[in-house]
């Protein structure tokens, strides 16, 4: 991070630590992210003890915590909770190690410098128990009368890290007081051993004056008579000094002891908070609906956390009411009584501890119900007596400063107490749920505004013709229950969906007079509709799909491709063909020869079944067609709904485009062509040669799915198609031929027909 040169770095990352430890400690509804912000904080520099903040970002947090707290004296008070146990910080470790507050008031000018540079410390002794502490703030810099409360705060518990009675702090000259520096001077109790060492010492003295003056006076005899005497007092004052200094230094080791002993126990249950908001980063990193994630989030709780009971309730869309939406511990009576009970966001009398922890975004620890039974509103009572609550915390789920829903936990098997640093926990977990919950649900949104767009995109294309409207809902259908029976992921499904509602998007192309056309098409007019897959293709390329989606283009651009490779546009085969495409062309094959449109009626339910069986590892997959089948079988309404269709009878000789080379002698003569369609009963042949109606002819030609083999064929000129004779304008010159005898393959003809038949009809 880039240090702004007018701004410089003056105050350890530590300090604000120590604030925000406090606020958990003490002011655990307050959002510390929020705090962070508004002071230009990140929780990364607080984290880094080796980052340091500027004089701006410092005063930016002061102000934003006393008016969240309501609490001027803040900083003082942090100040003494540096070196309180509850804190269990570096500051105090570092004290303790000292061994004496007079030692670490000594090296205090040394030991802020690790803490900060916006001011010089200077420290004198004035008695074993007093020294004068002098402030001088650096040149250029502007601290602010908090900094010195803070500065009193950590002076005054520096002596109580030693179980040192405190007895004055006098603060004479001060900055904010129009005085040059700051200026502290601190006393403190002394303590027995001090006491006794000073009698031992003056003892001794006294014994070596006393000693002189017996001997002077009265020569050995009464030196050998006083001595002794004097010499057991003494050893008895340095028995009593060196038990009791024994005694204070036992007593700072318990101190140092317990002090490590905490921080042991701060850094298990660091780790333990570590491990629970890791497991529930990874619970819900993954799930993109609500549903999951608090399923999700409930497992890990229940694993890391030792509670009877937990429960979530979220504000309904219009945030009226809180509504229970996920839970565990519960029996099926409490859950069903869950399920049905609902408390009121939009009523002001409303008092329950969940609306109000929601409203004021402040949570709750209640370790004995009765103490808030007179403060809740009868349906509360009712409600909390069915559940048989006694204990329980209540944390609102915030997120951008916004309430979403509440975490309420309990214990009503082990009676286990609920203590602070279980809320200061949950807190921390409310806020992982409440960012999680509301990505959710603009991922939700997001969804649903996709959805609709393509719903939109795909009506666009059906409701140029009122037959065909519905055709992609209905192909979407039928291959989300393809997806269904095959048992494909989630995410596969959701991109078959896109591509099934958006595969014949192409036709946008397509000019309505073909689409809408009510006779048979002309090769022309069928090598048009035929491009729609191509130009889906195209498209839907041009539109930024991502991530699961990643495939719809190809897919959907697929869905006419065959397993045999006779399939168009590409004429892939067998593997080359997505597999998404295989199972779109099923359902697109089975909707549109099963319905109506202007130039034929919808085929027979078990006529349509008995056609894709037969189609089946030539043209379909097997076991998408399989699937299909055995999703068909199992929606028995949709059956009856296919059944109950009214058939149309369809002409008995279906004419398809067929455009290939046409050889055939009439008249002793030997012609050439090139036909436009063909039925089982005759074609037609377009030709510039004049010829009468009657006449015998004799055709020899190939199909064009199948080159390999020759079909010859006998039959007359049935009409005429000429420049004299013009009987249909809208074909070519050319002549209507009837078979009467075909002499060889005249299977491959009839396989040729139906296909073509019924692929004119699928390519709608």
């Amino acid at each position: 991070m880039r240090t702004d040169p007018f701004k410089p770095p003056l105050y350890n990352s530590r300090i604000i630590d120590t604030y925000i430890r406090l606020i958990k400690k003490k002011y655990s509804y307050v959002n510390i992210g929020d705090l962070l912000r508004s002071a230009k904080m990140e929780p990364y520099e607080v984290a880094d003890q080796g980052h340091w903040f500027n004089q701006e970002q410092v005063d930016l947090f002061y102000e934003r915590l006393v008016k969240v707290t309501g609490n001027e004296q803040i900083a003082r008070e942090a100040g003494r909770f540096a070196a309180a146990p509850d804190s269990i910080g570096v500051m105090r470790q570092y004290v303790l190690g000292l061994g004496s507050p007079a030692k670490a008031y000594e090296l205090i000018g040394k030991t802020t410098q690790n803490f900060t540079r916006s001011s010089k410390y200077e420290c004198r002794r004035l008695a074993s128990n007093k020294v004068e502490i002098i402030v001088t703030p650096e040149t250029g810099i502007c601290e602010k009368s908090f900094q010195c409360e803070n500065r009193i705060g950590f002076l005054e518990a520096i002596a109580s890290v030693f179980n040192n009675k405190l007895l004055h702090v006098e603060h004479p000259e001060c900055l904010f007081r129009d005085g040059s520096a700051c200026r502290y001077i601190i006393s403190w109790e002394k303590t027995p051993s001090i006491y006794w060492k000073k009698i031992r010492n003056y003892g001794a003295l006294l014994l070596l004056a006393l000693s002189a003056t017996t001997f002077f006076l009265n020569g050995w005899i009464a030196l050998f008579a006083v001595v002794p005497t004097f010499v057991s007092f003494i050893l008895l004052a340095c028995l009593v000094a060196a038990s009791l200094e024994k005694k204070e230094l036992k007593t700072g080791i318990e101190n140092l002891r317990e002090s490590t002993d905490k921080l042991l126990e701060q850094i298990n249950l660091n780790y333990t908070n570590a491990l629970l908001t890791n497991e529930v980063g990874q619970a819900i990193s993954k799930q993109t609906d609500v549903d999951s994630i608090l399923r999700n989030v409930f497992v890990v709780l229940q694993k890391r956390l030792d509670y009877d009971r937990g429960m979530i309730l979220l504000a309904d869309t219009e945030k009226t009411r809180l509504v229970f939406t996920a839970g565990f511990g519960y029996s099926v009576e409490q859950e069903n009584l869950l399920q049905k009970t609902s408390f009121h966001l939009d009523r002001p009398e409303s008092k329950g501890i969940f609306v109000i922890s929601f409203r004021e975004q402040k949570p709750f620890l209640i370790n004995d119900f009765d103490d808030i039974k007179t403060n809740l509103s009868s349906h509360s009572l009712t409600f909390a007596k069915m559940l048989g609550a006694q204990s329980f915390i209540v944390c609102p789920i915030v997120c951008d400063g916004e309430s979403v829903g509440i975490l309420a936990v309990d214990n009503v098997v082990t009676k286990k107490p609920l203590i602070q640093s279980n809320m200061s926990l949950l807190m921390g977990t409310a806020t992982v749920i409440g960012i999680s919950i509301r990505n959710a649900m603009l991922n939700e949104t997001r969804e649903h505004q996709f959805s609709s767009t393509l719903q939109v995109l795909a009506a666009s294309i059906d409701a140029r013709d009122n037959l065909t409207a519905g055709h992609a809902e209905k192909v979407t259908k039928y291959a989300l229950g393809i997806c269904q029976e095959l048992g494909l992921s989630k995410d596969y499904t959701e991109m078959i969906r896109v591509a099934s509602l958006l595969h014949d998007y192409g036709k946008i192309g397509i000019a309505d007079a073909i689409l809408k056309k009510e006779g048979r098409l002309t090769v022309e007019e069928y090598t048009q509709v035929k491009s729609h897959a191509e130009k889906t293709r195209e498209i839907l390329e041009q539109i930024n799909f991502e991530g699961i989606y990643l495939q719809v283009p190809e897919v959907a651009g697929s869905h006419h491709e065959k397993i045999d490779g006779s399939g168009y546009p590409r004429g892939l085969r067998g593997s080359e063909i997505p597999f998404g495409a295989k199972i779109i062309a099923v359902a697109d094959f089975f909707e549109a020869i099963t319905a109506k449109r202007h130039y034929r009626g919808p085929m027979p339910l078990s006529q349509a079944i008995r056609l894709l069986e037969e189609r089946s590892g030539a043209h379909f997959e097997k076991k998408v067609v399989k699937a299909f089948i055995q999703y068909l079988e199992k929606d028995t309404q949709l059956l009856e709904e296919l059944n109950a269709q009214k058939q149309v009878r369809e002409p008995r000789y279906r004419r398809v485009p067929c455009r290939t080379s046409v050889s055939f002698r009439v008249n002793g003569r030997t012609v050439s062509g090139t036909s436009t369609d063909i039925s089982l009963k005759g074609m037609y042949v377009a030709v510039d040669d004049e010829f009468e109606e009657g006449s015998p002819i004799e055709l020899t030609f190939t199909l064009p799915n199948n080159c390999s083999v020759t079909i010859q064929a006998k039959g007359r000129v049935a009409w005429v198609n000429n420049g004299r004779e013009r009987s249909k304008p809208l074909f070519p010159i050319g002549v209507g031929v009837e078979f009467l005898d075909i002499v060889q393959r005249d299977d491959v003809l009839s396989s040729f027909v139906g296909e073509q038949a019924t692929y004119a009809s699928a390519a709608f």
